[in-house]
């Protein structure tokens, strides 16, 4: 995609897929806050040129290959450095980027502050994937390093259900080679928490429902993680009259989770330390009281059920962001 320059200071969304652009355009243009998007899965820069002015926006998605961008993450490295390197004002920057793309990343980042993560154990290729989940007891859970929506994440029953897997040619190559084997830990309730966090401060918190038989979703789609080989589970049951009940709602606002909450209080402080400036962070309660974190997702995108029931704040919070940034850097030129 060639890029477009604007005559004026703008706000450049740097992303590889544009159906997910929407409510975050419109807020813009509601605020009357110029834009232009930037596709990182083509095009080209000039490293002896100057970027463009205005203030940049990285919204790199970990699971780019799956949508056929195997490159983006090359691309977002790339073009980020640039921009940083000319000392643009970029909004989830390169070193953003290693968490996207890496769960080991993340996993690592958040032990060493001192979070409870799941176990994990990091596999290179194949040939020791068997041998190690040996290691975990059973269920266990497989996971992509590179992963999103879910790609990657299945739960085993049995070692040797996995080693059938592990050998077949219906295994689930990670686009960087490197395969997760996760403990299986269980909820306190069918239900998982996905924190969100804008211009570095907690939004709101919102409950993503698992009682379908998952409990690994995001708002923007869910990624059941049923046994291998079975579908989730099918929970409508007829009510009183013969009829189905109306579907409760997937996603919905934890009202009761605020910034005040201990475990936000220290996300806070871990995605500033590492210059995360929005991120969905979630996390799960286990049946033994353990308040387990398990993915940092900083091309983050929302329900927009829970979006439209509290009054849009976090597309709302993102283009007052993108707003501040270019009138402090470019007024009275920008806006």
């Amino acid at each position: 995609m060639t890029l477009r320059i604007a005559d004026r200071p703008t706000v450049y969304i740097l992303h590889e897929n544009a159906e997910w652009l929407p409510p975050f355009t419109r807020a813009l243009d509601e605020a009357g806050v110029p834009w232009i998007d930037w596709e990182l899965s083509s095009g080209s820069i000039d490293l002896t040129q100057a970027p463009p002015e205005g203030v940049f926006w990285s919204r790199l998605s970990a699971s780019s290959p799956s949508r056929g961008h195997a490159h983006a993450k090359e691309v977002a490295r790339s073009v980020l450095r640039w921009l940083e390197a000319a000392g643009r004002r970029v909004i989830n920057g390169s070193g953003v980027v290693e968490f996207e793309v890496s769960k080991v990343a993340q996993y690592t980042a958040l032990a060493a502050e001192g979070f409870d993560v799941p176990r994990t154990i990091a596999v290179f290729g194949r040939d020791e994937l068997v041998e190690r989940a040996r290691t975990l007891p059973t269920p266990f859970i497989t996971k992509h390093n590179q992963g999103g929506k879910g790609i990657g994440v299945r739960r085993f029953d049995s070692q040797d259900d996995f080693a059938a897997y592990a050998s077949s040619d219906g295994f689930e190559e990670p686009v960087d080679g490197v395969t997760l084997l996760q403990e299986h830990l269980l909820a306190a309730e069918p239900f998982v928490t996905r924190a969100e966090f804008i211009g570095g401060r907690f939004v709101y918190a919102v409950r993503v429902d698992t009682s379908g038989g998952s409990f690994e979703l995001c708002p923007a789609e869910a990624c059941a993680v049923p046994p291998t080989g079975l579908s989730p589970a099918v929970c409508d049951v007829p009510d009183a009259q013969g009829g189905l009940p109306a579907p409760a709602p997937l996603f919905t606002e934890r009202t009761e989770i605020t910034a005040a909450h201990p475990l936000i209080v220290r996300l806070e402080a871990f995605l500033a330390a590492r210059g995360i400036e929005i991120a969905g962070v979630e996390f799960f309660e286990t049946v033994d009281g353990r308040v387990v974190p398990y993915d940092v997702n900083t091309n983050t995108n929302y329900s927009p059920d829970v979006e439209a029931a509290n009054g849009h704040r976090a597309a709302r919070a993102i283009s007052e962001l993108l707003a501040r940034e270019l009138t402090e850097r470019y007024a009275p030129a920008a806006v």
